[in-house]
């Protein structure tokens, strides 16, 4: 059977697949190829949501060059695409070479196979920290690019062999980027940020996660319009250079609970609908 004949069966059994067994399987987000119909319209939270009239970022253009097109996760509201592209031409404009940009989302959101817990609602974004000049290649050429980590084994600091001024210069140009909600970095980044720039205003919008220790992740508050998104509570007040930063540190932190038996979480119903579309 081609790949045509496949999509089409799979487009006539998924509204069925849906009603019987839920749509919080990765599986079936990930088999979709294209966005549902419709102008955008995202559902629920980055790390429990969907999006339909969702767009896709281009392999390449001024500044970027997506990494791993195979996976299909380029995908976002047109705030997200918009965004990763003129954040990429800001920084082609002060000398930085060309950006690989890592996923998005898939092309109607919802939960991935490996990978993320979030980037479901079509406004996240990772953006790769390498800046060595970037050759133009096919897409194909770009599918495992080498990943270096920015971050020392025991995640005490920085790797001062690889974390330069311009990876600080890059992640401060994000951050102070319009129409953007948080930065989120591994804890080490954000440590080091704090001891060459403590105190000042942008510093606020970077936030420490765990791994992120090779790319930083975008996300964007929900778009104007968007009834059905849910945002979370924009980060608190200050830099974050305070003893939350130091908590990364301890036992708790690095060894969470795993947690706790129960149902999993549950998609909005409405993206049953998006998930089925044709």
């Amino acid at each position: 059977m081609g790949k045509a004949s496949l999509l089409a069966l799979l487009a006539l059994l998924l509204p069925r697949i849906v009603m019987a067994q839920g749509i919080t399987r990765a599986d079936l987000w990930g088999a979709v190829s294209a966005p549902a119909p419709g102008p955008a319209r995202i559902v629920g939270s980055t790390g429990l949501g969907c999006i339909a009239g969702a767009v896709r970022l281009p392999d390449e253009g001024p500044g970027w060059q997506a990494v791993r097109v195979s996976r299909n996760r380029h995908w976002g509201h047109p705030a997200m695409v918009s965004w990763v592209q003129d954040f990429a031409a800001a920084a082609r404009a002060r000398g930085f070479p060309d950006l690989w940009i890592g996923d998005l989302s898939q092309p109607r959101g919802g939960p991935m196979t490996y990978g993320h817990a979030s980037h479901q609602a079509g406004i996240d974004a990772d953006i790769w920290l390498d800046l060595s000049p970037k050759p133009s290649v096919p897409a194909v050429q770009r599918e495992n690019p080498p990943v270096a980590s920015l971050v020392l084994p025991d995640e005490s600091g920085v790797d001062p062999a690889r974390f330069t001024d311009r990876h600080a210069a890059l992640i401060r140009l994000a951050a102070e980027q319009r129409g953007l909600d948080r930065l989120l970095v591994n804890h080490a980044i954000k440590r080091e940020l704090c001891r060459r720039h403590r105190g000042e205003a942008w510093l606020r919008r970077v936030r420490p996660w765990r791994g992120h220790d090779s790319h930083m992740h975008i996300r964007l508050p929900c778009p104007a319009g968007q009834a059905e998104c849910r945002g979370i509570a924009p980060p608190p007040p200050g830099d974050g250079c305070d003893a939350s930063l130091d908590w990364w540190l301890t036992p708790e932190a690095r060894r969470p609970a795993p947690r706790a038996p129960g149902p999993a979480p549950q998609l909005p119903a409405a993206c049953a609908g998006i998930l089925a579309a044709r």
